[in-house]
């Protein structure tokens, strides 16, 4: 269907409008109708979701996902661009790598697939990789990260920081000093204490992110914070905020919910990288989502075979999904508390990761010309999540939840990849 018309949408600033559709990109927004006709009252239209954090697992650990599931699961859960994280084998640190991941995405079509290319060969830490050749790549990498690992060495992050600046592009750190965090199983705290699970502290993260907002600030490049995950955390990127650095943060739906106090169940579904915090953490990373100090929320979908997380809690792979449940946790942390609105909602989800990224076509507004990428989200629906829906796996951490906001259609580039809650077939 290329040729149609969304009646009675609910826009993101509360007025209503129909949205015509026409070979790809939005013809008309008001009362006028054209082609089909599809009954979109009680919807909110969005822009497409954008995710900046997404671990597709191929090439190599298709057992856990493929970049199809994926970008299937990405699809019910709104999304129509996602950015696939380095951290596969082989590790996408070359053109060939992040050339192929691209590839599979173009043929699967059910979002874009955007990669992202590892700031060191093989993730070790030791050399730069191919930054340029990936930038100049059919792929067109802009965003680098060792994401799983943390670019630990100063001179290796400055000089990154430096490099990518040539070309607009920017380092995506996940932020953990690997020396204090050895062998560390949860958040360092009174539960781990309780449980006798060696403790993660905070400052393992805070002391990285303190480090890198000063290099960024010496390079004058860019930096881009992952999965925020501590109270500490957020005052610093507010700091480096404030005295002009040029820093983005994300959080993760996970750590906007959940704390701590679920490793008391012992159940590894709950063991993720960075660890689940204390609730004066979460506390503190919705009022940064609200205010503006955290830019964005990015899921770190993190697929893992049964094996890998139906054992002890200390051989358990770190990880958990997010895709197709990122929507519904954003719209309770800004909608349903009344603390925000939904312009909010279309910022962190869709047009400030595509901004960081400067993924073309994603996070554009809903207006005449632009490319029909549009989620639409049944605000008053409840849904129990079970299982892991589209993904080949179902480690996720919400089973039994009651969760708001459903995503009822997603289209991409002007063709439905979701159409009343269920997937469309492709190609």
């Amino acid at each position: 269907m290329s040729n149609f018309t969304l009646i009675g949408a609910t826009l993101a600033d509360g007025s209503k409008a129909n949205i015509a559709v026409k070979d790809g990109l939005i013809v008309s927004i008001g009362t006028e109708t054209s082609g089909d006709s599809i009954d979109a009252s009680g919807l909110v239209a969005l822009p497409g979701f954008v995710d900046l954090h997404t671990h597709l697992r191929e090439p190599g650990f298709e057992q856990s996902e493929t970049v199809k599931t994926g970008s299937q699961a990405a699809a019910k859960g709104g999304y129509t661009a996602v950015h696939a994280m380095a951290n596969t084998h082989p590790v996408a640190d070359t053109a060939g790598v992040v050339e192929q991941v691209k590839a599979l995405g173009d043929e699967a079509g059910y979002v874009q697939v955007q990669p992202i290319g590892a700031v060191t060969v093989g993730l070790d830490g030791k050399q730069l990789a191919e930054l340029g050749a990936m930038a100049d790549s059919k792929a067109q990498v802009r965003v680098f990260s060792d994401d799983g690992k943390c670019v630990h060495d100063p001179l290796l992050m400055r000089r990154a920081l430096s490099y990518v600046k040539n070309f607009g592009g920017v380092i995506a750190q996940h932020a953990q000093e690997p020396r204090l965090t050895e062998n560390s199983q949860m958040h360092e705290g009174a539960v781990s204490t309780e449980l006798g699970l060696a403790g993660w502290p905070a400052v393992a993260e805070e002391s990285i992110i303190a480090r890198d907002v000063l290099l960024a600030e010496a390079a004058g490049s860019r930096i881009h914070i992952c999965h925020l995950s501590t109270a500490g955390s957020v005052e610093i990127v507010r700091w480096a905020k404030a005295r002009g650095i040029k820093v983005t943060a994300e959080v993760t739906p996970h750590h906007l919910l959940l704390t701590d106090e679920l490793a008391r169940s012992y159940d590894p579904v709950f063991k993720v990288n960075p660890p689940l915090r204390t609730q004066k953490d979460v506390t503190a990373l919705r009022e940064a989502l609200i205010d503006g100090t955290i830019d964005i929320v990015a899921t770190d979908h993190a697929p893992h075979p049964d094996e890998s997380k139906d054992c002890e809690w200390n051989a358990a792979a770190f990880g958990m999904l997010g895709l197709e449940t990122a929507a519904s946790i954003a719209q309770s942390v800004l909608i349903d508390s009344g603390l925000s609105n939904w312009a909010r909602f279309v910022e962190v989800m869709s047009s400030a990761p595509a901004a960081i990224s400067g993924i073309p076509g994603q996070g554009r507004p809903l207006a005449v010309g632009e490319p029909a990428n549009i989620a639409l989200i049944d605000q008053s629906a409840k849904r129990v999540i079970h299982g892991g829906g589209a993904s080949k796996s179902d480690n996720q951490p919400y089973e039994g939840m009651t969760l708001p906001g459903a995503v009822v259609h997603t289209i991409f580039r002007g063709a439905f990849t979701v159409r009343d809650g269920k997937l469309v077939e492709r190609g």
